[in-house]
């Protein structure tokens, strides 16, 4: 029996501001019935997401509708080096917290490169400094900016919405594994995926990267689910000291 309802995969985007329509911020939804479709902004001038706009609906659809599996193609976290670096706790909100404080991204006017080259230079990594889920998977570090295929960009501007999100659905929401490894039962789930481990499994068709990377997790979450195999992703192969990092440093949904 399927754990969720629905399986929301979103392609993110660090560019420009979080009221900017953005090509690159993609959402599909998909249901146990229902194969993956693109979700369009709210009827409004709008015809692009906004980040402040994703992160509203999502509080909407998450706060009113059935248990959700959330893909989100970010990183939620940063490597343990910049937690020792920085003095911060070992702990994930503390973390949340402290870099909103240094990287307020969320505001209306600000831009990830305006607060990198400003206040941002107070908390900032080293482009050498990689979580563990992204040398097992091959990925680039979350501070690697200004190259193909970096992700530096949106996390940085996507980390502020984590914040508010758990801020506005509270127990509602479950980030994975920050919040434990196993999720209740009849919660929405939140978690970091990485489009690359999915997208060649299925047909590109006539879907641009970016819709084919959302609507890549949305169909492996919903595919995944009904084989009942999602617990084994929800529980990776780690030892104990290896689970206690990445309950700071986080983990990518679908990587063993």
């Amino acid at each position: 029996m399927s754990q969720f309802q629905r399986y929301i995969g979103i392609d993110y985007s660090g560019a420009a501001t979080p009221t900017t329509s953005l090509r690159g911020l993609r959402v599909y939804s998909a249901t146990a019935t229902q194969s993956p479709r693109e979700v369009s902004p709210p009827p409004g001038r709008r015809k692009r997401w906004t980040r402040r706009g994703i992160a509203e609906w999502l509080s909407r659809e998450l706060h009113e509708g059935p248990p959700a599996l959330v893909g989100i193609d970010h990183a939620f976290s940063f490597p343990l080096r910049y937690f020792e670096v920085h003095g911060i706790p070992h702990e994930w909100p503390a973390f949340l917290e402290d870099f909103h404080h240094h990287w307020a991204t969320d505001g209306d006017a600000m831009s990830v490169e305006f607060i990198r080259r400003g206040r941002g230079t107070l908390r900032i990594g080293d482009s050498r400094w990689r979580r563990m889920t992204e040398i097992r998977g091959r990925a680039k570090s979350v501070f690697h900016f200004d190259v193909q295929g970096s992700v530096a960009k949106s996390t940085h501007a996507g980390l502020p919405w984590l914040l508010h999100l758990r801020r506005q659905l509270g127990q509602r929401v479950h980030f994975w594994p920050f919040d434990g490894w196993t999720p209740p039962p009849d919660r929405s789930v939140i978690a970091e995926i990485y489009p690359s481990l999915s997208s060649r499994n299925f047909a590109v068709e006539d879907r641009t990267p970016d819709q084919h990377d959302a609507y890549s997790v949305a169909r492996w979450m919903r595919e995944t689910d009904a084989l009942e195999e999602l617990s084994a992703y929800f529980h990776p192969k780690l030892s104990t000291a290896e689970r206690d990092q990445a309950e700071t440093e986080g983990w990518i949904l679908g990587m063993h």
